[in-house]
């Protein structure tokens, strides 16, 4: 009689450890009322479906069209709206950068975020999903690419942005793509209009949405060790004519231009969520996440707030749009406060150095990280004509210079210089800084141990 109680007192607590052990106990997904995301197209399909839902939705874009949110909030049908759609998947739907309906699934999205917030903010919430790769996943696929080992000592001299360059062009999608903006640019419209703005934009995001990241990135933030190098970085979004203009706006001026727009709204809100500096961190980047803040800098190359490296210089990185605070009246400090967000933020310039050096983060996660995940990006240099030369067959007029010469003489996987930038990115990743702490390695661990404790009590008093 004892050995069946003690067994079923054994069985019994056997299962209470599972589920005290299993994640579903743990992680938060599967806390009461939480609901998986859906994208915003697919969240409005849902809610069109559904008639109560439907009519609530049509009833809050009234509400919200031409009212603060205050008046929206007095009005009770408003409110009644408001608590029916905080209950719908629209109101917690996101989007993907690149995903084939981005502009209307961020059109639903700000229709209903837009007049929800207190004023104007200043940072608003980012209406993409969270970037869950690591900056190591593509230090892997650039190592790939490269196909050879790294020597320290040629690494040093090589110049990292023209290696980012010949690797382009040994992609089909990347050298099309890359010509193609290129081309556009560069396509002089009159004596007083040296391009076509809209178009290079334009020209610029399919590049950066549509080539992988193990090439874009290694042409945006590639590391430099002399001013030639720094230079070709800087060229690589032409700023001649995606960048700069003949006179710098005010930066609160350039930002409301841009949020009048729902995309630049958009990848400006995604900036600033994963850029923001944080004290809080090892890295300064919010989560730890360098990935995520390349991401996001890259994803807004190709709008009004474009930004690029202000200058030349191989070791002091300073990026900012094209934009300063004069004129700000009483608005000067939240200006500079915008723009510091640039210039001055740590959280960015470490994500930049990082993925120069090929590090990423060394210490293991508190909780669950998530660490953005880009692909080294190979880049060519706008002013410096080698690039226009090697990328594609727009003819000598567009290319000029000594650097075409270079990446003309580039075989597949055997440049020296090639192998050299990527392997380099590899050689200093810790094994484990790739792998991400589960949620039940913390307190909650104990449990389980706690429990055998108890169970170890009980079964010897039985047995006596």
């Amino acid at each position: 009689m004892i050995l069946a109680n003690a067994f079923c007192l054994f069985f019994f607590l056997d299962e209470t450890l599972r589920s005290l052990a299993s994640p579903s106990s743990l992680q938060g997904p599967e806390l009461h009322g939480w609901r998986p995301p859906v994208d915003c197209v697919r969240a409005n399909e849902l809610c069109a479906a559904e008639s109560n839902c439907s009519s609530r939705y049509r009833t809050l874009r009234q509400c919200l069209a031409g009212r603060d949110r205050n008046t929206m909030l007095a009005n009770k049908e408003c409110q009644a709206a408001l608590e029916v759609l905080q209950e719908s998947p629209l109101y917690d739907c996101r989007c993907k950068r690149g995903m084939k309906k981005e502009l209307q699934c961020l059109q639903i999205y700000w229709s209903i975020h837009l007049g929800l917030t207190e004023g104007e903010e200043f940072y608003e919430a980012s209406p993409y999903e969270p970037v869950t790769s690591r900056l190591s996943d593509i230090f892997r696929l650039a190592s790939m690419f490269s196909g050879t080992g790294a020597d320290p000592v040629v690494s040093a001299k090589s110049n990292h942005c023209l290696d980012a360059a010949k690797a382009c062009n040994l992609n089909d999608n990347c050298k099309k793509l890359r010509s193609s903006y290129i081309s556009i640019c560069n396509r002089e419209i009159s004596p007083t209009e040296r391009c076509n703005r809209r178009k290079c934009h334009k020209a610029l995001r399919q590049f950066f949405d549509r080539v992988p990241s193990e090439f874009t990135y290694r042409m945006l933030f590639c590391s430099c060790q002399d001013l030639a190098c720094a230079e070709r970085r800087r060229q690589t979004i032409l700023p001649s004519c995606s960048y700069e203009d003949k006179e710098k706006p005010n930066c609160l001026d350039l930002r409301g231009v841009c949020r009048t727009d729902h995309l630049c709204r958009s990848r400006l809100a995604d900036f600033h969520a994963n850029c923001r500096a944080s004290y809080h961190t090892v890295t300064s980047c919010p989560a730890d996440n360098y990935q995520a803040c390349l991401g996001s800098y890259a994803g807004m190359i190709g709008f009004d707030m474009t930004p690029n490296y202000v200058d030349s210089s191989p070791t002091g990185i300073v990026v900012s749009p094209w934009c300063n605070c004069r004129g700000s009246g009483n608005m000067e400090e939240e200006c500079e406060k915008f723009l510091r967000d640039f210039t001055e933020n740590p959280c960015l310039r470490n994500a930049i150095q990082a993925f120069g050096n090929g590090t990423d983060v060394n210490v293991s996660p508190k909780g669950p990280s998530f660490q953005a995940t880009q692909t080294p990006r190979v880049e060519k240099t706008p002013s410096l004509p080698d690039d226009l030369s090697d990328s594609t067959g727009l003819g000598t007029s567009v290319i000029t210079t000594c650097t075409s010469v270079q990446e003309q003489g580039l075989k597949a996987n055997n440049s020296k210089e090639l192998s050299m930038c990527f392997t380099e990115l590899t050689t200093n990743i810790i094994p484990g800084s790739n792998k991400v702490i589960k949620p039940n390695s913390g307190p909650s661990r104990a449990r389980p141990s706690a429990a055998l404790t108890v169970l170890s009590v009980l079964m010897l008093k039985l047995a006596l």
